[in-house]
């Protein structure tokens, strides 16, 4: 299971009070933490649920689903 802040996968999904908040958050914590590690992935300041299933995949899980929303989170599921 994966929690992750609840965004769509385009910029406009996220024009919601919630959204800008997760993007101040991200710009300023979760971003620049991803960058300073080896990997340096850093998905961008709102990585929605196809690019979470591009990670996931790539790391070789073969089942992605989202198990069920609220208006704050993604819970993600990813199996083998």
């Amino acid at each position: 299971m994966i929690v992750e802040p609840a965004a769509g996968d385009r910029v406009e999904e996220n024009f919601n009070p919630v959204g800008r908040a997760y993007y101040g958050f991200s710009t300023l914590l979760c971003t620049p933490a991803s960058l300073a590690q080896d990997v340096g992935l850093a998905l961008g300041t709102q990585a929605g649920p196809s690019r979470i299933n591009d990670v996931t995949t790539s790391a070789g899980f073969g089942s992605f689903r989202i198990a069920t929303q609220t208006p704050l989170n993604n819970v993600l599921e990813v199996r083998p």
